[in-house]
């Protein structure tokens, strides 16, 4: 049963996998704007929301702020597509193959740029996708490492923090440094593993100083189950099924992958709300926690240090 869950988890999002309200830019006098909107949708129906701009450089500004994936200006005469493969390759793949398909105007066929390219020694950033299941592990393995050898809540949210430091130092060192994957502030990149790891953790240390075995096994599942293959770290959000893109941003896994983007790629754009998401997370697992030791400390003869599994003995 477990397994076949697992494999649910993993397979279903990857499998119905589309381009569906991609949010782009289109730039260019008004008729020809016109023109490759209504080719947009009758080439791939519901594939793209349409910003229409009015030239190139804000196409760019909106591209590097996060605001849209790309973009196809037309304003010059030949159709430029513009792209970000380091915000989603897979959309950025999907635009260059759009704009190969585009009618060839009297100025010559269309051309792409990528104007934020993932690194040179990770072009299809294999390792940033690949590196976010260590990720989400490493937050639970904590937690419950945490539960099962500490029995202070003061000292185990000192220990996810501790954790989380370290592992956002390690984690972040080997996409950076060996493999490539991320380029950017090394400081601020681990910042934002360590939160992740430090988000996870503490959510699952506060479920289980709350519900017990079951709080953190809860915690797991949300975490590995849910958050992990809904994160869209693999192509976008944008491109899971239905409604599941929307919900895995706002678990910790989708927040962390949207984040770090932002501060390896794009110089910090777009962070404000994966920074409110994973906060707020964390939040949540310090009231928990706190909620927990108040709950122990008010029954009669329960040791307050003492996880709420633990039961007084004769």
């Amino acid at each position: 049963m477990f397994i076949s869950a697992l494999l649910t988890a993993f397979a279903w999002p990857a499998v119905h996998s589309s381009v569906h309200n991609v949010p782009i830019a289109v730039s260019g006098p008004a008729p020809a704007a016109a023109h490759v909107t209504a080719a947009l949708e009758q080439r791939l129906p519901g594939a793209f929301q349409v910003t229409l701009l009015p030239n190139a450089a804000m196409d760019q500004k909106e591209v590097l702020d996060r605001q849209v994936y790309g973009a196809i200006d037309v304003s010059s005469g030949t159709p430029q597509v513009i792209t970000a493969s380091a915000a989603s390759p897979a959309i950025a793949q999907v635009l260059q193959g759009v704009g190969n398909a585009l009618e060839p105007s009297p100025g010559g066929v269309p051309t792409v740029r990528d104007i934020a390219a993932l690194p040179v020694h990770d072009p299809r950033g294999a390792g940033l996708a690949a590196g976010f299941l260590p990720l989400v592990i490493g937050g639970t393995l904590t937690a419950v490492l945490l539960t099962n050898r500490v029995r202070r809540t003061d000292r185990r949210i000192a220990g996810a923090f501790g954790f989380a430091a370290a592992g956002g130092l390690a984690m972040t060192a080997i996409l950076q440094f060996w493999l490539g994957s991320l380029t950017g502030d090394y400081w601020a990149n681990a910042g934002v593993v360590a939160l992740s790891v430090a988000s996870t953790s503490m959510t699952l240390l506060g479920l289980e100083s709350v519900l017990g075995v079951a709080g953190l096994g809860l915690g797991a599942i949300v975490m590995v189950l849910i958050g992990n293959p809904l994160a869209g770290t693999a192509s976008a959000p944008e491109m899971l099924p239905g409604w599941s893109g929307a919900l895995g941003q706002l678990l910790p896994p989708g927040a962390a992958g949207t984040l770090l983007r932002s501060t390896a790629f794009f110089d910090g754009h777009g962070a404000a709300r994966p920074v409110a998401v994973l906060f707020a997370w964390l939040a949540l697992g310090a009231v928990l926690s706190a909620s927990g030791l108040h709950a122990r400390r008010r029954t009669p003869g329960a040791d307050p240090a003492a996880p709420v599994t633990t039961t007084a003995t004769a």
